[in-house]
């Protein structure tokens, strides 16, 4: 928060965040017994707005505080998420991401970012198992980077260059809920991508 001056890895954000999210909620209940209506506190995607509202907000008011460097392109994180390069250790991720995640009723997820896929099924059973026995978020992805070269196919992680022939190769990724080509991304997304630490599973818990 920029009145605040430090990000969601500070723990004055995070109880600021989670005063916030209940405040919400607490709003909700009373506008559901109100209207007779059901409301969701959602954490949006915000897949092109995140872009669009830092690039405007940093031309209006120039000392704002937006993720990626000055000089670099400007976008926020999804909703309450951590900063995309905080930290490599998916476990200490989650031990955040999980006090704010589970405040809100609808539209919540955690993408477990790896820079390639996990060796074989029985990797990807135990990282589910291991998350879904210690933590409370409700969604969660495997998300592995990888590579399509015109004349190979797949490859794993980010190759911009085949190794097999040199031909260049197309990176795919998440960019909310869905695989695209990083090549086809906004220029907030695409620079939230650069920033992005991918985990390391290789963390006890």
């Amino acid at each position: 928060a920029n009145w605040i001056g430090k990000d969601l890895t500070h723990d004055e954000s995070l109880a600021f965040t989670k005063k916030v999210l209940k405040h919400m909620r607490e709003r909700l209940v009373g506008y559901q017994e109100q209207y007779g209506d059901l409301y969701n506190l959602e954490a949006t995607p915000a897949e092109s707005t995140a872009y669009r509202l830092a690039k405007h907000d940093r031309i209006k008011y120039p000392n704002i505080i937006t993720a990626g460097e000055p000089g670099e392109t400007p976008y926020y994180t999804n909703s309450s998420h951590m900063p995309v390069g905080y930290t490599d250790d998916i476990f200490e991720a989650l031990d955040k991401e999980d006090e704010l995640q589970t405040l809100y009723t609808s539209g919540t997820v955690f993408h477990a970012f790896l820079g390639e896929k996990l060796p074989d099924w029985k990797a990807a059973a135990e990282l589910v198992k291991t998350i879904s026995d210690n933590y409370k978020l409700p969604y969660y992805t495997i998300t592995p980077t990888y590579s399509v070269c015109p004349e190979h196919g797949y490859l794993a992680g980010e190759q911009k260059v085949c190794p097999k022939c040199g031909k260049s190769c197309e990176i795919y990724s998440r960019i909310t809920g869905y695989y695209r080509p990083v090549q086809n991304w906004n220029d907030g997304k695409t620079q939230e991508f650069e920033d992005r630490r991918t985990y390391d599973i290789q963390t006890d818990r």
